[in-house]
């Protein structure tokens, strides 16, 4: 038998085909090879020619080609026709499967026929509108929470307000997190939205918490630095709108400091930027403690040097008071302290949940449908400050008249708050005006501007005199404001007269150091003559109507007056004739005693000299008095002689009357 030989194959690539073969060479095949080659085609060849026929008569039953059948066989229309309608419905059947597969089954729906498909839907109620107002609620929230702001926050707020947020609330943390996480730089502006929303739904800023404290946890325990920055920069940020509390960012950095690495000691500098000046403000303690403790790593010297200046970086972000990076916007300072809901979650909580099932469309019953969109409108309505509106479009006009007589009646009533809420609130801000100002000028400014009511003047003198009784020692600073506001005012003087006469008849329980500010207040007050001298018209100096503390109070009165003017100026003040009918108490003349118990008095305290008038008055009445005693005396003596002579002649006519009897 003969040999055949064929060459060595060539390497694939360098063929026709490239890499995906080579081509034969028919040269090299043998003859027998070349005489079977053909047999397998002509065996192939009956199956192919049936397999054709097959396929050309399932065309001409879809109406592809015409089949073999003549043209006008109604019978074969009529079959071609049942065919397309079959087609027809699976067709339509198929594209809704797919339709109802939503987003998650990879099929994009435009919005047009999204809509389209809803106002099909007759049920409003079933699972499958449901699970379209789902998905228009998923990309909704997506597209608020990606656009929003610094300057548009408020806008964004209002639309989402709209959106039902507690069926969506899932949802809405989910997107808030992606968000944050793809652009940290928006982390402030995010805290501040959950701020507001938290303020009106704190169950979504409790749910927010929990899923950022379990993705922190992941973040660390896979060593993920960029997840772990993001998840801290976020809760940060949450403790700077106090959404929740200053404990939560003690933990973390505690936590962080712990095991000391480069990677925690960077994540740790980063995190107490953020969330530093609010720890100083909320926590002083605790921030003194985590700069300690970056104190000692720093000396320590274990880390790296780039490390250590970083530390060193944040340091002088501390001297600097946090001033490239402020605790919270003004544009962004959206809530106000009373209104936020501050939630207190432990990093290390074990049965702490992240409610993944929230993000998933799950059907309910249409009863309980219709009753939660009912509930949330109720709810969106009273957070938008929006009245429910009538189902009906038109009402009739004795509604219309009996709803204006309402309202009228409602307008004409007045309701009386007896829980003086009102007055709280005003003494409130004028004690935050006037401990916030700098100079006096400016919080007399501040004070004009509160449009304080009428009848309301006298909180502010209450509070003036409160400040400066609280001080350790006087300061003119609160004075300078009274003196300023009487004369801009008559109502202020009235109002401090009335405050006078309180405090002097409840002298006897106040501490000696606020006896001596309030006495010198209202001294500052008389020599400046902002006050009349008519407010010492009460004071009467008599051993049974002072105590003690009146005694000192109107001691520290009289020497601070002596201090300021001299006692020269005094005597004449005291000595003038218009102001001699308000000095009748503190200089009384009714009764020696009372008179010297004055004299005594003011000599004890240093100023005996304003009571010459008083000592000559009282030599005056000693005078006329002995004079009196002296004239009674003498009448006394007169009349007792007229008597005994009178006695004495009634004696010698009875001794004559019995002389002439007996002769």
């Amino acid at each position: 038998q003969e040999r055949v030989t064929r060459p060595f194959p060539k390497p694939w690539g360098r063929g026709p085909w490239g890499r995906m073969g080579k081509k034969k060479d028919s040269s090299s095949s043998s003859s027998s090879d070349s005489d079977e080659a053909p047999a397998a085609p002509k065996q192939e060849e009956a199956p192919r020619r049936e397999e054709r026929q097959t396929n050309a008569e399932a065309r001409g039953r879809r109406g592809g080609e015409p089949s073999r059948r003549p043209r006008g066989d109604a019978g074969g229309r009529g079959e071609a026709k049942a065919a397309a309608d079959d087609l027809e419905e699976y067709k339509k059947r198929k594209i809704a499967d797919l339709e109802a597969l939503g987003r998650s089954g990879g099929v994009y729906i435009p919005p047009f026929k999204l809509a389209r498909m809803q106002e099909e839907i007759e049920d409003k109620t079933g699972a499958e509108y449901q699970r379209q107002t789902w998905e228009a609620l998923r990309k909704s929230i997506n597209g608020l929470v990606n656009k929003v702001n610094v300057g548009n926050i408020k806008n964004i707020v209002e639309e989402l307000f709209q959106e039902n947020m507690v069926r969506g609330r899932g949802l809405f943390v989910r997107a808030l997190i992606r968000a944050q996480m793809a652009s940290p730089g928006f982390t402030h502006v995010f805290a501040a939205l959950v701020s507001v929303i938290n303020s009106k739904l704190p169950e979504l800023g409790d749910l927010l918490i929990k899923r950022v404290i379990l993705q922190f946890r992941r973040a660390y325990k896979r060593n993920d630095k960029i997840v772990t920055t993001a998840a801290i920069k976020f809760m940060a940020h949450l403790v700077n709108q106090k959404v929740c509390s200053e404990l939560l960012a003690l933990h973390v950095a505690t936590l962080l400091l712990e095991r000391v690495t480069d990677d925690s000691i960077e994540v740790c500098v980063s995190f107490m930027q953020e969330v530093g000046q609010a720890l100083g403000e909320l926590s002083s303690a605790g921030s003194q403690a985590i700069f300690e403790r970056f104190r000692t790593i720093l000396h320590e010297g274990e880390i790296d040097r780039r490390v250590q200046y970083v530390i060193e970086g944040l340091f002088e972000v501390r001297r600097k008071k946090f001033s490239d990076h402020p605790m919270v916007l003004e544009e962004l300072d959206l809530v106000e302290d009373e209104d936020q809901i501050t939630h207190e979650v432990d990093l290390l909580d074990e049965t702490i949940k992240g409610d993944e099932t929230l993000n998933i469309f799950k059907a309910i019953a249409p009863e309980q449908y219709a009753a939660d969109e009912a509930k949330w409108k109720l709810l969106a309505n009273e957070i938008l400050g929006l009245e429910q509106e009538d189902g009906s479009g038109s009402s009739s006009d004795d509604s219309d008249d009996e709803e204006d007589a309402a309202a009228d009646q409602r307008a004409q009533e007045k309701i009386l708050d007896f829980t003086e809420q009102d007055l709280v609130n005003l003494r409130r801000s004028i004690y935050l005006v006037i401990m916030s100002s700098v100079h006096f000028e400016e919080c007399v400014h501040k004070i004009l501007k509160l449009n304080i009511a009428e009848g309301q003047e006298k909180e502010v003198c209450t509070m003036l005199i409160d400040c400066c009784a609280m001080e350790k020692m006087f300061n003119r600073f609160f004075v300078l404001q009274a003196e300023r506001l009487c004369r801009l005012n008559p109502v202020y003087q009235d109002n401090f007269i009335e405050a006078f006469n309180v405090q002097f008849n409840t002298v006897h329980r106040l501490e000696t150091n606020k006896l001596r500010n309030i006495g010198k207040f209202f001294t500052h007050l008389l020599y400046t003559d902002a006050l009349p001298w008519s407010l010492l018209a009460q004071v009467r100096i008599t051993e049974e109507t002072t105590t003690s503390s009146s005694r000192i109070f109107i001691k520290v009165i009289f020497q601070e007056l002596s201090e300021q003017w001299g006692i020269k100026k005094l005597c004449e003040r005291l000595k003038e004739e218009e102001l001699q009918p308000y000095f009748t108490g503190l200089f009384p003349k009714d009764h020696p005693k009372n008179v010297r118990f004055a004299i005594n008095y003011f000599t004890a305290i240093g100023l005996g000299v304003i009571t010459e008038d008083l000592r000559a008055y009282l030599a005056t009445a000693n005078a006329q008095a002995a004079a009196d005693a002296q004239k009674a005396a003498e009448a006394a003596e007169d009349s007792s002689s007229d008597s005994s002579d009178s006695s004495d002649s009634s004696d010698s006519s009875d001794s004559s009357d019995s002389d002439s009897s007996d002769s």
